[in-house]
């Protein structure tokens, strides 16, 4: 006889059931490109790319001059009001390497890898805010809870090292990045494929080791006690996520071993630890950019470095491009290039992408923010500019163009989608089979959009 708890039991079993059937993907592409994993340097706050990248002489002869009317017309800004003036970059650009690209002064030590280098001058987003714009360049949809790019590669082709995450997130400066922990969730994937955080300083793993005074055999068999609970709860509710329940604590058995190891900066040599800027120890991007090396090299699949303070208003000089730009620049791009060069040596760099980029672009306009007297560039979707180096992207090509002002795009623009396309076709993925069915339809990284970009394929 059935009374109401075995019904409501019967019930929400069936349920789960019909929930996981709806959850499976519809498609796994298992193939693999030219690469095989993925470094993200994430400069949160967005670079000024006419400072960094792109010299616009027009625009330093209309220096501080009022903006032509027909750059406003129908504009929007996120804080620029009334009638802006144009803003000349203070900085001096030369060309540099084979290639002859464009590079800022601020830029000396990228200017030594510059033939190693994919310029993409012509990117556009949809967004013109932090948070969207950024959730948008990791997930491909400026709202929360899709899969972010890093999720989509665990979940699509796996790991190469069971005993680390296949996706890791190290992050740098006094903040987070705007978009928080959605530029590195799961979405609608499984829990087990979101990004896993490790510290620059201290511990890598918050309580990664066991409390004092239990042994290591006593957790492993509080482990497997656990595990069995776990299984005997999935039989009974059919929840999926209890699956990744069980994965995620031997997962962290097993990192009990490996992190401590790879966490070590001490056993690196000195010419490495000088060649980064880096210091054991020491949270700092350098660290950082070491660390995802380490990473990479003991096969995780892709590591995102997040490193925030490149919003740069002008509103006093931690936020200006007088003072603040040049010392994210020193923070930074040091450890930017000794990552390519370090990878190369060590025969990596073929087949691992290393994309730099921010999440949109700075405008030509000078913001005044409030009648502020400090130099700043409002926030800009139309035009802005990145990297890639690696894993089949070409090397030395400067692709696309922008206006004499650094205004609009001229020519085809390079989208957010066509960059997610180009990455997971040099993974070996087709973007359009790279396909999960969630709440009855199949859902993608690349949405329904994205093109493969072929002048930028090796």
């Amino acid at each position: 006889m059935m009374n109401r708890r075995r019904f409501l039991q019967s019930c929400a079993t069936g349920a789960a059931a019909l929930v996981l059937h709806s959850a499976v993907p519809a498609r796994t592409p298992r193939s693999f490109g030219r690469a095989k994993r993925v470094i993200v340097l994430h400069m949160a706050g967005a670079p000024s790319q006419l400072d960094l990248f792109t010299p616009k002489p027009e625009l330093v002869k209309y220096h501080l001059q009022p903006c032509p009317d027909h750059l406003l017309k129908n504009e929007r800004f996120a804080f620029i009001k009334g009638h802006p003036k144009m803003l000349g970059s203070p900085y001096r650009f030369a060309q540099y390497g084979q290639s002859g690209a464009w590079l800022s002064e601020l830029l000396p030590e990228t200017a030594k890898v510059a033939d190693k280098l994919a310029f993409v001058h012509c990117m556009k987003t949809e967004q013109f805010n932090h948070a969207p714009a950024q959730i948008f360049l990791f997930t491909g949809h400026p709202l929360p809870d899709r899969p972010s790019l890093g999720a989509w590669l665990s979940w699509g082709m796996g790991t190469e090292n069971p005993d680390l995450p296949p996706f890791v997130v190290l992050t740098s400066g006094p903040y987070m990045p705007d978009g928080g922990a959605a530029v590195w969730g799961p979405g609608f994937l499984p829990s087990l494929h979101q990004g896993v955080r490790f510290r620059s300083g201290g511990d890598p793993v918050l309580h990664l080791a066991n409390p004092q005074g239990v042994a290591p055999e006593s957790r492993r068999r509080s482990l497997d006690a656990i595990r069995d609970l776990n299984r005997i709860a999935r039989g009974q509710h059919g929840d999926p996520e209890t699956e990744t329940r069980i994965e995620q604590y031997e997962l962290a058995w097993r990192m009990q071993q490996s992190v401590p190891e790879l966490a070590d900066l001490s056993t690196e040599p000195q010419e490495t630890l000088e060649m980064y800027g880096a210091t054991p120890g020491e949270a700092s991007f350098a660290t950082n950019a070491l660390l995802a090396r380490r990473l990479s090299e003991r096969g995780v699949r892709i590591v995102q470095l997040h490193h925030w303070g490149w919003d740069s208003h002008g509103t006093n000089p931690s936020d200006d491009i007088v003072t603040s730009l040049p010392e994210r620049c020193r923070q930074t791009e040091r450890a930017c290039a000794a990552l390519l060069l370090d990878l190369e040596r060590r025969g990596l760099l073929d087949e691992t992408i290393v994309l730099w980029t921010g999440e949109f672009g700075r405008t030509p306009m000078n913001e005044e923010r409030d009648g502020s007297k400090y130099l700043g560039r409002d926030h800009h979707p139309h035009c802005f500019s990145l990297w890639a180096a690696g894993g089949g992207f070409r090397p030395g090509v400067s692709l696309g163009e922008t206006d004499e002002l650094g205004y609009h795009v001229v020519g085809k623009p390079v989208t957010v989608n066509d960059l997610h396309a180009t990455m997971l076709h040099l993974l070996g993925v087709d973007h359009e089979r790279l396909t999960y069915r969630f709440l009855g339809r199949d859902f993608r990284l690349t949405d329904v959009a994205g093109e493969i970009v072929q002048p930028l394929l090796a």
